[in-house]
């Protein structure tokens, strides 16, 4: 897990420095000259946002927060950016923490998607379903090519909720997001870049991480309470009624994977991913 502190700093780099333990699933390197963060996730084998994946990035976002973060960078330590939600938090649950993970995925959403830190999402391989979130949720997003993404939940038998669908939406707008979310539809690079999913295509993850960090300098001069309150009139519905809606949100969540029809297509997704 990470480190529960901000000042057990381990220096890992000339000019940066680390605020997670080496055994954390979640990496945090601060540059001390310009105050931006890498927040870089490390779950082997492909980041499957399981309850404690999650649980260490509501954490490091939130200490960015409460440090006045310039700035934070959103990547993968692997090939793939993140494989969504762990589909094990959902097969055959034990309720109490299947409500604990929906709950701090939650949280993760309002503290990234409402952080008062600008964000970038360096997509460096496949962003399906919750890595489509986690990279919605950022300001910017450039991606490597030949890679996917998308909340493509129907083609497991699950729905989007309402929040995810609005956050796409406020990307692609109505019309895209409807036949994107009906269909469980995967954009490849190209096709992401053309609606507007992404915003610039980069050949590998350094080339990423020079444009996250450009785009991010462009407010060193920015009055970051102003960026932050212009970043709130745009978002601040869409938190609101996600934020208004947690409980019954919750109970959706429940009463979805429960239904036998949808715990039988996880099992059988389970088992195809057993023979690749």
């Amino acid at each position: 897990m990470a480190l529960r502190s901000l000042t057990k700093f381990n220096f890992v780099r000339q000019g940066a420095r680390s605020l997670s333990s080496t055994a954390s699933l979640v990496s945090v390197e601060v540059n001390d000259k310009t105050g931006i963060a890498t927040v870089t996730l490390q779950r082997p084998p492909v980041n499957s946002l399981n309850l404690e994946l999650l649980s260490d990035i509501r954490y490091n976002l939130t200490e960015l927060g409460k440090n006045k973060s310039r700035g934070a960078i959103i990547t993968s330590a692997f090939k793939t950016f993140s494989a969504g939600l762990d589909i094990t938090e959902m097969y055959k649950p034990d309720i109490e923490r299947a409500s604990k993970f929906w709950n701090t995925l939650q949280d993760v959403y309002e503290v990234l998607y409402g952080s008062a830190y600008p964000t970038v999402a360096v997509i460096n391989g496949p962003a399906p379903a919750g890595g489509c979130l986690l990279s919605m949720c950022c300001e910017y997003r450039v991606m490597v090519p030949n890679s996917i993404i998308g909340l493509n939940e129907t083609q497991l038998g699950i729905v989007a909720p309402p929040w995810f669908a609005s956050t796409m939406e406020n990307i692609i707008g109505k019309r895209q997001t409807e036949l994107a979310l009906t269909t469980g539809r995967l954009f490849s690079t190209d096709e992401a870049l053309k609606v507007g999913l992404i915003d610039e295509v980069v050949q590998d993850k350094d080339e990423g991480l020079q444009k996250a960090n450009a785009f991010l300098g462009k407010f060193a001069r920015i009055s970051p309470f102003a960026r932050n309150v212009s970043k709130q009139t745009i978002r601040g519905e869409t938190l609101k009624r996600m934020s208004k809606d947690r409980e019954n949100d919750l109970k959706r969540f429940i009463q979805v994977i429960t239904q036998d029809a949808v715990q039988k297509g996880l099992g059988l997704y389970i088992e195809s991913l057993k023979k690749k």
